[in-house]
């Protein structure tokens, strides 16, 4: 077997590994150093995996599967670093498990897609702002899926203590914001240096297309939601709603429309 597939079926073990461990019940109450390690091994494991399937000396490779495993990679990383000072096993598990899938998703659909002009400044700009912004609100999606099903638990009964490891649900509600905050700021950035540096990088200005189209109505969403926040302090299920509407929305608009092109109509 040859040793990307290996490497790759290696990160995802480590990936399966502290995602049972992290939403096994009570882990948060007795999770071990060596969970933690297993978690570095597979992100270490995986960079080294984007470094070849992506990063390529001829160009940036970036179809659909490249582009998954990465955005699953930025994911777990961020959110290993967010839960330093806010634990949240429960989602940690998800996105670890989510890495693990995405990680092995080249293997199913290699991708030899190279993107012209990806050596420019423009483009690098513009990639790393739209993948940190795509994974922080992807993040904050997940966190909104949390509360709802931590909220609804609460309603019908269940007390806090019956569920180890959660904080306080207005704990989750800032951090929820803190990542709408931080992703709008760096989505803001992406769409503007998407327009600013167009013809760099395309070789023509922006033109308005159906991911152009999402983008936009994602940015709307969580910008009326920020708003809504900071005027009338929105928070609970209508939070949770307009957080997950923005998120589907940023998904048509990038990793949607690379599977329906690349995946369906071999494009």
């Amino acid at each position: 077997m040859p040793v990307f597939a290996l490497t790759s079926l290696a990160a995802a073990c480590f990936y399966a590994i502290a995602a049972w461990q992290f939403l096994r019940a009570g882990a948060a109450r007795h999770r071990t150093v060596w969970v933690s390690a297993i978690l570095l091994l597979g992100i270490v494991t995986h960079a080294a995996l984007l470094g070849a399937s992506v990063f390529r000396p001829d160009a940036v490779h970036l179809g659909f599967s490249n582009a998954v495993s990465l955005i699953a990679w930025l994911s777990v990383s961020v959110y290993a670093l967010t839960a330093l000072k806010v634990p949240l096993p429960s989602i940690q598990g998800w996105v670890a498990g989510m890495a693990a899938v995405g990680v092995l998703l080249p293997l199913a659909l290699p991708d030899a897609r190279a993107i012209p002009n990806s050596h420019a400044f423009g483009f690098r700009a513009h990639l790393v702002l739209s993948l940190l912004a795509y994974c922080l609100l992807f993040i904050a999606a997940l966190q909104a899926l949390l509360m709802s099903a931590f909220e609804k638990k609460l309603h019908h009964g269940a007390s806090a203590a019956g569920m180890p490891g959660m904080p306080p649900l207005l704990t989750l509600e800032s951090v929820l914001f803190k990542l709408i905050g931080a992703g709008f700021v760096l989505l803001t950035l992406a769409v503007g240096s998407g327009i600013l540096f167009s013809e760099e990088v395309f070789g023509k200005a922006m033109s308005f297309s159906h991911k152009t189209l999402f983008a936009v109505l994602s940015w709307l969403v969580f910008g009326a939601l920020l708003a809504g926040r900071f005027i009338w302090g929105w928070r609970g299920r209508l939070a949770v709603r307009w957080t997950i509407t923005g998120f589907v929305m940023l998904l048509l608009a990038y990793v949607g429309s690379k599977f329906v092109l690349e995946v369906l109509l071999h494009r």
